[in-house]
């Protein structure tokens, strides 16, 4: 009732409206009383019938609004009202949430009915926690795949970024985390991601286990991009809402590269300058309001986060790459030729870093995963000269441990998709190899 209460009390019985003067590529130019708008606030254009289009106000020119679609324009024409929202720029989940897959609106898509509302009102593009005040990383978290759990382990309220190009197999390592995360609640944003992959997700990825503690929000690309922009401030909206409710929250959002375009696009429209490879101003100023919002909270919830992050190319130092792998705690390279040579999942072990390491992995193991390391990086300096048969067996100790051990440790490093490897069996496994090693020699 009382969460009856407030949404009634956001009822507002006067109408105060503009009318459209202009519509400018995605724009829309609405004239009428500003006075009454501010960046940020909704308004809904009439296009006579039965179809309202939910617009946001994200800039002004001269005496006139400018807004941008939540739904495409098909049906606007000058003279139009623009009525403006009393709805506030917030959300109402709740624990009945959990099973649904939801639009960057928070409204149902899955066919299931009318979602409930919550109580307490979560705003979409809410401040992160203040620094001096909020929690420190947990205890480790079995994130269920080998070569994370050993040589990246990951804390509860860490945030990870999976960096790599297309088709390398970061959406399918992200399901295998999505499935086998150790966590209360999943949130999971497919933000810009093909229509067609997100039903088999849902089913063959997520399954039905999976999706009973998930909610799921969905904008896909052919969606415009305020809605993909919206897609990924909900999925952090809904995430803070359970971590407020003290759950450790698993977020993993694919990918925050669509996020930065999206943000391109309305910053290109409303005007801004385009910098490096394009990108907008705002784009490097709302990259880390975002991600900072992940993380541990002020009570006992904590959002462990993991986001996608898809590289031009195959370049890891492009613009969003490097803004993003500075403000995460660490990040999950993918490499191409490795996944050319069959080995999945394709993360390149020497290139990627857990910030947490080496306080989050198990003391009595540290020694065998720096070894471990070592033995590689002896490897991939000596790989082109055994590949051509130029290295003479007994040349160096070092580098003929590392041929012998090289298959071991890329066979522990191989996990097929439906494999769920535990945190300590990996740390067994590993020292194992090298145990077998010793025993050999």
């Amino acid at each position: 009732m009382k969460a009856l209460a407030e949404q009634i009390g956001d009822i507002d019985g006067i109408n105060i409206y503009g009318r459209v003067v202009g519509v400018r590529g995605l724009m829309v130019e609405v004239a009428g009383p500003i006075h009454a708008m501010s960046v940020g606030a909704r308004l809904v254009i009439e296009t006579g019938g039965n179809r309202s289009i939910p617009c946001e106000v994200i800039g002004f020119s001269g005496n006139n609004a400018v807004v941008m679609p939540f739904a495409g324009l098909d049906g606007v024409r000058r003279g139009c009202k623009a009525v403006i929202a009393n709805a506030a720029n917030q959300v109402r989940p709740c624990a009945a949430w959990l099973g649904r897959v939801v639009n960057a609106l928070g409204e149902p898509i899955d066919g299931k009915g009318p979602l409930p509302q919550g109580p307490a009102p979560m705003p979409y593009r809410n401040s992160p926690p203040p620094a001096h005040s909020r929690k420190r990383v947990g205890a480790p978290l079995d994130l269920g795949v080998r070569a994370m759990n050993t040589f990246l382990t990951c804390c509860r309220g860490q945030r990870m970024g999976i960096f790599a190009g297309s088709g390398v197999g970061k959406s399918v390592l992200l399901s295998m985390l999505a499935r086998n995360v150790d966590a209360a609640v999943s949130v999971i944003g497919l933000i810009g991601e093909r229509g067609r992959e997100v039903q088999e997700f849902l089913q063959d990825d997520l399954g039905e286990e999976g999706l009973a503690r998930s909610v799921v929000v969905v904008a896909t690309s052919d969606e415009p991009a305020l809605m993909r922009r919206q897609a990924a401030y909900l999925t952090l909206a809904i995430a803070e809402y359970f971590r407020d409710e003290e759950q450790d929250v698993l977020c993993l959002m694919d990918s925050v590269t669509r996020f930065a375009m999206a943000q391109r696009e309305i910053g290109l429209s409303a005007g801004e300058p385009p910098t490096a490879k394009g990108y907008t101003p705002t784009v490097f100023t709302e990259l880390p309001k975002l991600l900072e919002r992940a993380g541990p909270g002020l009570g006992e919830g904590a959002i462990t986060a993991i986001f996608t992050v898809l590289v031009d190319g195959d370049d890891h130092n492009e613009p969003i790459a490097d803004a993003v792998r500075g403000i995460l705690d660490g990040h999950i390279v993918m490499q191409r030729s490795i996944a050319e040579r069959g080995r999945y999942p394709a993360i390149n072990i020497l290139k990627s870093v857990s910030r947490t390491m080496p306080k989050s992995a198990d003391p009595e193991f540290w020694p065998t995963i720096q070894k471990a390391r070592a033995v590689m990086a002896t490897y991939a300096d000596m790989e082109e000269l055994i590949r051509l048969g130029a290295y003479r067996a007994g040349s160096s100790p070092e580098v003929d441990e590392a041929i012998r051990l090289h298959e071991p440790l890329e066979a522990f490093l191989r996990q097929r998709k439906d494999e769920n490897a535990s945190l300590a069996d990996g740390y067994r496994q590993l020292a194992q190899i090298l145990g077998d090693l010793e025993t050999e020699r």
